[in-house]
């Protein structure tokens, strides 16, 4: 067993104290994942349509064609979803980490710049966004090099943050290969604080992110229905992580989902009662990977 490669113990009952800033009972980091334009697409040299998380529950991936209603689902997301969430952010101050994905940022520039006024973080989500299981670990490495450079050149800085989402057994390995000075990635689901790794050359950061506490949920089976099921299960999360003191909680959102009128009425009431607790700290998720790395360093780093 000791050569088992998972983790299946973590902190154990000794969670460290986050410690958060100004005495916070718990981080909240919304995430607003930026995909459209690169999905799957045979436009975008794949082979297939895009089959995932869009209002067509359950969708089949089309070989070698156009899937003009998928395309116009993703369409809404850039051209009316994202402004909608940029406006609630914007107008309540409140921080946010976008994922960003390198091709889908490149055919919407209006998009980063209002990112970037925003002074949100935007940590990368990889070349593509599409699932990187079976891809080869050869091509898998020239799409993250690729991502490196066009975030780059978009935002000015490579990222601080890497979530590729539907990843392969390589992705980490590939990314620390090729990007070793990155401050963290959050391709784990897997705690409610972030956690070192000590499996590369330097111990690795992970702020882990979620798949609950997602808007994703609205287009999967058995998910949320409604604005108020979303709303619901967002607060009663914030409930349990605030009374248990020193937890993170990440929300995922997308904008092509939580962007429509009736899914964004319940993300402002969420966002409203965050605002009402004073002893919330709402940050980005570089913040929160900073701060871990100043309160609860790695071994080797003192």
């Amino acid at each position: 067993m000791s050569e088992y490669p998972r983790d299946l113990i973590g902190y154990g009952p000794h969670i460290p104290d986050a410690n958060w800033p100004n005495k916070a009972k718990i981080a909240v980091q919304f995430v607003i994942n930026y995909e459209e334009g690169g999905e799957n697409c045979i436009l975008h040299g794949d082979e297939a349509s895009e089959a995932f998380l869009s209002e067509i529950v359950g969708a089949q991936a089309l070989p070698g064609v156009r899937h003009m209603n998928m395309e116009s689902i993703y369409e809404y997301g850039a051209r009316s979803g994202f402004w909608r969430l940029h406006r609630m952010f914007t107008d309540r101050q409140l921080p946010v980490t976008v994922f960003g994905v390198a091709t889908a940022m490149q055919r919407n520039p209006d998009i980063v710049d209002a990112m970037l006024k925003a002074d949100w973080e935007i940590a990368s989500h990889g070349l593509k966004w599409i699932d990187y299981q079976y891809v080869k670990s050869s091509i898998e490495r020239e799409h993250i090099e690729q991502a490196i450079e066009i975030h780059e050149t978009m935002t000015g800085n490579k990222p601080k943050g890497w979530y590729t989402g539907r990843m392969s057994p390589n992705t980490r390995d590939l990314l620390l290969d090729v990007y070793p000075d990155i401050t963290y990635d959050a391709d784990s689901y897997a705690d409610d604080v972030p956690y070192w790794l000590y499996d590369y050359q330097k111990p690795h950061l992970i702020v882990p992110y979620t798949l609950d506490a997602n808007d994703m949920r609205f287009a999967t089976n058995q998910g949320f229905n409604t604005g108020e099921h979303f709303y619901q299960y967002l607060k009663d999360s914030f409930d349990v992580l605030y009374a248990e003191g020193g937890r993170m909680m990440s929300i995922g959102l997308h904008c092509r989902l939580v962007g429509r009128p009736g899914r964004a009425a319940a993300l402002m009431k969420f966002l409203d009662y965050v605002q009402k607790h004073d002893d919330a700290w709402v940050a980005t998720r570089a913040d929160i990977a900073e701060h871990w790395m100043q309160t609860h360093p790695a071994k080797d780093a003192g």
